[in-house]
């Protein structure tokens, strides 16, 4: 293929693959919550723009829509905001592996005859520029998938603390010094939170917005219910530890149902296989030999 049939495909595909993006990657939940909040007189949080020093990192702020900028920003939230992946660093990342996927991807599609190797460059484009987003989603579902795995141990010995005397703060503290994992380092950054100046109700609602586990929601919402209206934080805590338990056995059960299915078709392809050799190979083996001596 010529290369000026190959520009002409880059310059028809990329301006519709980015208007397409645009267009999807709009944050229309998030704008139809700032409009709620400023008809309230609220002021929405912006993902703050610190000035950057970067020239690639202001290209890349430039070059990406604000809700996809927002999307970005939840995602870090999700994967516990590593130190060594900042926003900013992270937009400054994108264009640059986007480059870098399109120049191999051109060279992919020229060197290749085919079809499929066309497809193949292509591929290679868009996957240079969503790696970043593939890793970060892959490190939020660990990460979250752990503080689901940690949550019904570390309710109960929060439980175990404020019937022994402390109160709700001290509990959580003394669950987060002791805990190891994400969810204790999210109950001491709410801590952390409260200790600046932050009112509890805001610090427990931003923990539910960095996770989006379920129960840990409706946790938080209780919790807040009861400060709110002076239900006892024990009885909050003793209902909540039991329904965490509950829920855990349920995952529990929903997996060792689901696994004779995940079983089925490793069974089908490769240990049935195996089997039939094993055991009627030598049999074909003897019928072969004997219709070939006859």
């Amino acid at each position: 293929m010529s290369p000026l049939i190959i520009l002409a495909l880059l310059l028809i595909c990329l301006p519709l693959a980015y208007l397409a993006w645009a267009l999807l990657s709009v944050d229309r939940k998030g704008v139809a919550n700032a409009r709620a909040l400023l008809s309230r007189g609220i002021q929405r949080a912006e993902v703050e723009k610190k000035p950057n020093s970067g020239l690639v990192e202001k290209i890349g702020y430039r070059l990406t829509p604000a809700g996809y900028v927002h999307k970005l920003d939840r995602l870090l939230a999700l994967a516990g905001r590593p130190a060594s992946m900042p926003l900013g660093r992270l937009l400054a990342a994108k264009p640059a592996l986007g480059l870098i996927g399109g120049l191999l991807g051109l060279y992919i599609s020229s060197i290749g005859t085919t079809p499929i190797m066309k497809l193949v460059g292509i591929f290679v484009l868009f996957l240079g520029y969503f790696i970043p987003d593939l890793m970060l989603y892959s490190k939020g579902q660990e990460r979250q998938k752990a503080m689901q795995l940690e949550l019904a141990n570390t309710l109960d010995q929060m439980l175990i603390s404020v019937e022994a005397g402390l109160g709700f703060e001290g509990a959580m503290s003394r669950a987060g010094e002791n805990g190891k994992g994400p969810l204790a380092e999210e109950l001491v950054r709410t801590l952390q939170d409260m200790q600046v100046g932050r009112s509890r109700r805001e610090s427990y609602l931003a923990l539910a917005e960095r996770t989006n586990i379920p129960e840990l929601r409706s946790f938080v919402q209780a919790v807040v219910q009861a400060d709110t209206y002076g239900i006892a934080i024990s009885r909050v805590l003793r209902v909540q530890a039991k329904v965490m338990r509950v829920k855990r056995r349920q995952r529990a059960e929903e997996k060792a149902m689901k696994l004779p299915v995940m079983i089925l078709f490793p069974l089908l392809f490769f240990i049935f296989p195996v089997l039939f050799i094993a055991i009627l190979g030598p049999a074909v083996i003897n019928t072969i030999e004997t219709f070939a001596n006859q």
